[in-house]
Order: C-alpha cells, then structure tokens, then sequence
C-alpha cells in the first residue's frame, strides 16, 4: 500500500525528493534529472525546492527535468522567501518561480522562515494566491509551536497545510511538542534533512554516522544506514520526508526506507543513543 500523508486534504507521498543544492553544479545536471526521474518512477512524486535554492537555479533545474512529464504525475512545493512574503512582492515571486518551474501552478507553497512582515499580511497573500489558482495549498516552514499558535489566531491561519522543519534521528527536539501540536491540529509536518545531510549534521547527539548501534541495526536488515534514518522519520504519523538524492542509486536506496519494517527492540536500542527529548528544546535548522 502506498503510505501518505494528508496537507490540509492534499495527499502527499510520505517520502518525496529534495532540491537544496540541485542545478548548483552544470556537470550534475544529468544525474540530477535521472535522479529527480527515477523517484516519480518509485513513487516518490512530491519535489520540493525554493526560490532561495541557488537563487532560483534549483527550480531552473527541476523544470527543465521535468519537462515532458504529465504535470498531475507530479507535486511542486516551493518556497518565498520571509522579505517577499506580502503583496505585490508575494504574487511576483510565486510567478518568477512558476516560470523557472515550467508550470501554471504549485501544489504547495511555504513561507520559508518568518520575518518582519505580519503573519496577517502573508496569510491574506496566500490566499489570495489559491483563489487565483497559482497554488492549491500553503504552509510555513521553520515554525516552533509558539509560532504556529501565534498562526492560528491570525484570520484565515488555521488553513496552513503544512510546517516544514528540520528533523532526523540526531535531532529530535519537536517530537517533545511540536510534532504532537501539528498532529492535533491536522498540520502535515514535512522534514528536511532526514538525512542529516548525509551524517554531516551533528546534532544533539554529536556525531550520527558514528554510532556503532545505528551500523548494527541497519545490518540486521540488510540495508544501509540512510533507508534507516529515513525509517526512523517515517515512522512517526502525519510526517513525511523530502531526501535530497543527486544519483538514481541514491534514490533507490531511500527507497528502501518504505519496506523496513523495524522491530520495536531496534528502535528502543537507538533511543539509547539518540535519545527523545525530556523538555522543550530550541527548534534546530542546521
């Protein structure tokens, strides 16, 4: 069975594709289309990408790798950046990232952190954006608990779709109350950096790729430690990942995380190096 996960009534896979970094180097571009394409072939149909991802040069590249493809095989989320998150600049940037994406239209649309211009000013634009048609969906990223409060006092806030934070095995503060908030409220949490980019994300924790527990748990299932660490995020309701892949072997290998099945046991032994949060913690970005 396909596992999803529901945005405000927008079904999204549970495992989608990232684009931090994507169209960053010429020579990968190749890779990078096989890669992007590879994933709607396994289902991982939801590409996220932002208007910041190289000054647009990410959804320069996913556009051109996705042309040709039936726009309704897909799903697009990008992001607006917080200083253009009000009217006029809000509708001129979803347009330039409708023209590098090659589309008439986004499945979802973030704010990419919060800023100076009122959540009242941003939420009105939103809206105005789906009535015009240019996005089915909103949501906001990088947003703590307080700040998701804070969301739904605003008129028409309560229609966030989605949140969008950073989450991993290594850091693991939102699952104190963020995780549970959005889950009470029918937000979709999406996380970024399932992968703690590569290992390369210390967290809490200090160093991922090191635990000797995490390499004994992955052997056990015959797979490597990154279907784990997305295992790991997909496990939790109403949360859904976005890997970045530059490769289709890498695509493939995420994929894996779908199938794993790991025993209660497993999970209770990475706890002991990767422990859950006891209080509320600073909501992590890097």
């Amino acid at each position: 069975m396909r596992r999803t996960v529901s945005a405000g009534g927008l079904v999204l896979p549970a495992l989608g594709q990232g684009g931090w970094n994507v169209g960053d180097d010429p020579a990968r571009a190749a890779d990078e289309t096989a890669a992007l394409r590879r994933g709607l072939a396994l289902g991982m149909n939801l590409i996220d990408t932002a208007e910041m991802y190289g000054g647009g040069r990410s959804e320069t590249r996913i556009g051109a790798a996705l042309r040709g493809v039936p726009r309704a095989n897909y799903l697009l989320v990008s992001k607006v950046l917080p200083q253009n998150a009000a009217r006029p600049a809000l509708f001129e940037s979803c347009d330039d990232s409708l023209r590098r994406l090659q589309t008439d239209y986004l499945d979802l649309y973030l704010l990419h952190w919060r800023g100076d211009i009122p959540l009242e000013e941003t939420v009105d634009g939103l809206e105005a954006l789906v009535k015009a048609g240019k996005i089915r969906r909103w949501g906001v990223s990088n947003f703590d608990t307080p700040d998701m409060e804070e969301l739904w006092r605003v008129p028409g806030g309560a229609r966030c779709a989605a949140n969008q934070v950073l989450y991993h095995l290594g850091s693991r503060g939102i699952e104190y109350d963020l995780l549970p908030w959005l889950r009470a409220h029918g937000v979709a949490a999406m996380a970024y950096c399932p992968l703690a980019q590569a290992g390369r994300l210390r967290g809490v924790h200090g160093d991922l790729l090191a635990s000797q527990t995490l390499r004994d748990v992955a052997d056990r299932y015959g797979v490597g430690v990154m279907p784990l660490l997305l295992a790991f995020v997909l496990r939790q309701p109403h949360v859904m990942a976005i890997p970045k892949a530059s490769r289709p072997a890498h695509v493939e290998e995420n994929a894996k995380a779908l199938t794993l099945a790991v025993s209660d046991e497993d999970w209770a032994a990475l706890d002991q190096d990767f422990w859950p949060p006891t209080a509320k913690m600073h909501l992590d970005i890097e």
